[in-house]
C-alpha cells in the first residue's frame, strides 16, 4: 500500500522593511537605534563594527553577520577611517514564536563567522534580495517573491544549523520560563483559533497559567522577544486578514466574528493593523485574483 503523507497547514506571516545594500566611506557612522524587529547584518566588503549597548563591541569582516535582536540599542560604524565598507542589511519579523525564541537563545548580538554555515546562508539570502530589487525584468510580484523565497530559505538554515554556531551562547531563560511562555501563546491561541473570538484579557490567561500579569509578560517578552499584547495583535490581524480573504463573510460578519463592538471600530483597528480599511484590503485581494484568460477576463478563485 503507499503511504499517505498528510500536508500540514502552513499559516505564516513574514514582514521584512528597511533593507538595502549601501557602500559608505571611511569614518562613516550611523546614529544610536534600536528596532521592534530582528536585524541582519552582511558585511560584503571592508570591515564594520557594531556596538550593542551594555553588552560589547564587535569588529567583523568581509561574509561576518550579525543578527540583532528587537529592542537592542546599538550603533553601526565603518572600522575604518580611510578604505570604504559595503554591506547589506534588513529587519524582519516572523510568525514562528519556537523559532523567535531559539535566535534569541543562540544567535543574536553576537558575530557570526564566514565559515559557518548560518552566515553563509544570510549571505546568500542577502545578496538573492539585493538582485531580485534590482533586476527591471521582473515586476513588483515577481520580485516580491524571490525575496520571500530568499528569506525563507535563510530562516530553514537558521532552523537547521543553530546548534552548530560558536556565537550560541548560554539560554537566554530558563526552562521554565520557556514552559510558561508556551502555555500563554497557546492559550492566545486557543482563544483566537475559535469561531468568534471571545473576550479575554491577559491577566486571564496568565490566571488560568497560575502565574502573575507582571511574571507572564516578563517572561514572555524574555522567551520570544515580543510582548503579549504584540503578540495577541498580530494573531488578531492574522485572523482578519484570512476572514477577509474568504468570500464567505462580509465586513459586518468578520467584525462580529473577531468579537468587535461595532464595525466601526473594527475597520480602525483594521487600518491601524495594516494602514488601509477592510474594504480597500478586500478590493486588493480581489484585484490580486485576477488573472488574464484567452479572453482577457475572469477571476480566480
Amino acid at each position: 500500500m503507499k503511504p499517505f503523507v498528510p500536508i500540514p497547514v502552513v499559516d505564516s506571516s513574514l514582514y521584512l522593511f528597511g533593507g538595502h545594500q549601501r557602500t559608505v566611506p571611511g569614518g562613516w557612522q550611523f546614529f544610536e537605534q534600536k528596532h521592534q524587529a530582528f536585524e541582519l547584518m552582511c558585511v560584503v566588503d571592508g570591515r564594520q563594527t557594531t556596538e550593542i549597548k551594555n553588552l560589547g563591541t564587535y569588529d567583523y569582516g568581509a561574509g561576518d553577520v550579525m543578527i540583532i535582536s528587537p529592542g537592542t540599542l546599538h550603533t553601526n560604524k565603518n572600522s575604518s577611517e580611510d578604505a570604504e565598507m559595503t554591506y547589506i542589511c534588513f529587519h524582519f519579523s516572523i510568525e514562528s514564536l519556537e523559532l523567535k525564541s531559539e535566535m534569541l537563545s543562540n544567535v543574536v548580538n553576537a558575530v557570526i563567522p564566514a565559515n559557518q554555515a548560518i552566515a553563509q546562508a544570510a549571505m546568500t539570502a542577502a545578496t538573492a534580495i539585493v538582485a531580485a530589487s534590482a533586476d527591471r525584468t521582473l515586476n513588483k510580484e515577481q520580485a516580491n517573491l524571490k525575496i520571500q523565497i530568499a528569506v525563507l530559505e535563510f530562516f530553514f538554515a537558521i532552523a537547521a544549523h543553530l546548534q552548530d554556531t560558536t556565537a550560541k551562547k548560554a539560554a537566554a531563560y530558563s526552562e521554565s520560563e520557556a514552559k510558561t511562555s508556551r502555555m500563554i501563546a497557546s492559550l492566545i491561541k486557543k482563544n483566537i483559533s475559535k469561531k468568534e473570538v471571545p473576550a479575554f484579557s491577559f491577566a486571564t490567561i496568565c490566571q488560568q497559567v497560575g502565574v502573575s500579569s507582571g511574571y507572564g509578560h516578563r517572561t514572555f517578552k524574555k522567551v520570544y522577544g515580543v510582548t503579549p499584547l504584540h503578540y495577541i495583535e498580530n494573531q488578531k490581524y492574522n485572523k482578519a486578514k484570512r476572514l477577509l480573504g474568504s468570500p464567505n463573510y462580509s465586513i459586518e460578519d468578520i467584525a462580529y466574528l473577531m468579537g468587535a463592538s461595532s464595525v466601526s471600530n473594527f475597520s480602525k483597528q483594521f487600518k491601524k493593523w495594516s494602514g488601509i480599511t477592510p474594504s480597500r484590503y478586500q478590493r486588493q485581494l480581489k484585484q490580486k485574483r485576477r488573472v488574464r484568460t484567452v479572453k482577457e477576463s475572469g477571476y480566480f478563485e
